[in-house]
């Protein structure tokens, strides 16, 4: 066994996501030696603290993968595509927040409740890591698939404001700034958007409002967030015909995700018994008392690490399928932290 700890670079430090992930670094086990803070030349010099030390940021270069064992990245796909590749020349598993690889079929996507063996086949030296919105379901579909056998998914989302950025929080807080004071708003069409102003990242205005589109438009109407759910889905659980439909609506909250899901199995189910599947299921907490009020919501699962799973119910018309609602929270397992764990379970090769 190496007495060495392998040597970790964090880029985009300086970000939204990269933020999380130094606070996800000071908290979890320590299996790093030498962290390296990397960030664009204009954030080059600024000191961050991790693991209670303060480490000074260096401009993003070839030479600062030099000795680098793993590099996480939480860049847009742009910087990924270029750097990412970079990394892994210079000697670096590549851990990828981006969507720049994800379905490149010689790139893993990795999700280590579900498909952690699948992080040792990087013939490019690089690993994905999935869409926020696939994030906050997957775990607890891979579990049940595991029970069950998965055969199709019908999902809705309710997507955070911060899963477009700090753009969409900002433009969030705005309207709701704007909206909050006059309570005759939402009584006639139109008044909500006059009143809300700037639509920031949104087609529609967020405050007092749900909006059924997250992404950009793709083929026959679907948007790349609701394309995204079900080809890295399929991916990840090795299912290359899952059958999955998703509509991704956006909702005026700051950070969580949720996700309604009808999910029909190769066999018959019961709703105690996927209770109790999920219940131990790594990375999953069950929190499903209706008659008590206690269900998962986005104002009590962010700022948490688990995917959360209530209203389970075996659905009336077919025993095979269960309904069921989920929320996790899209800038921790949704993106910092399920980067840091595959990181983890890579580092782990260094120590063996």
């Amino acid at each position: 066994m190496s007495s060495r700890l392998p040597t970790l670079a964090v880029v985009g430090a300086t970000g939204a996501v990269g933020t999380v992930m130094l606070d996800i670094l000071s908290t979890r086990e320590n299996v790093w030696g030498e962290i390296r803070l990397v960030a664009s030349p204009r954030s080059a010099g600024k000191r961050l603290t991790v693991r209670g030390e303060e480490v000074e940021v260096q401009a993003l270069a070839p030479e600062v993968f030099d000795g680098v064992d793993v590099a996480m990245f939480d860049v847009p796909d742009a910087v990924s595509k270029e750097w990412a590749p970079v990394a892994a020349e210079r000697g670096a598993v590549a851990v990828d927040n981006s969507g720049a690889f994800r379905m490149d079929p010689d790139v893993p996507l990795v999700v280590p409740e579900v498909n952690a063996e699948q992080t040792r086949n990087r013939p490019r030296g690089i690993i994905s890591n999935p869409n926020c919105t696939t994030l906050s379901m997957i775990v607890a579909m891979g579990a049940l698939h595991r029970a069950y056998g998965l055969a199709e998914l019908v999902v809705a989302s309710y997507q955070a404001a911060s899963g477009a950025g700090q753009e969409g929080i900002d433009t969030l807080h705005d309207q709701l700034a704007k909206v909050a004071s006059d309570r005759t708003l939402g009584s006639r069409a139109g008044d909500v958007r006059a009143a809300a102003g700037e639509l920031g990242p949104f087609p529609a205005p967020l405050a007092m409002n749900v909006v059924p589109w997250a992404g950009s438009l793709k083929d026959d109407g679907y948007s790349s967030e609701e394309l995204k759910v079900r080809n890295e889905s399929r991916k990840i659980l090795g299912l290359p015909d899952l059958r999955v439909s998703a509509t991704c609506v956006r909702v005026p909250v700051v950070t969580t995700h949720s996700l309604s899901v009808h999910a029909t199995f190769e066999r018959e189910v019961d709703a105690d018994a996927a209770r109790a599947v999920l219940a131990s299921a790594p990375g999953v907490v069950v929190l499903d008392d209706p008659a008590a009020g206690e269900f998962p919501t986005p104002a009590d699962v962010v700022g948490t690490d688990p995917t959360w799973v209530g209203r389970i119910r075996r659905s009336i018309d077919d025993p095979r399928s269960l309904d069921l609602f989920l929320c996790g929270d899209n800038l921790r397992k949704g993106a910092a932290l399920n980067t840091a764990q595959i990181a983890e379970v890579v580092a782990a090769e260094f120590t063996a």
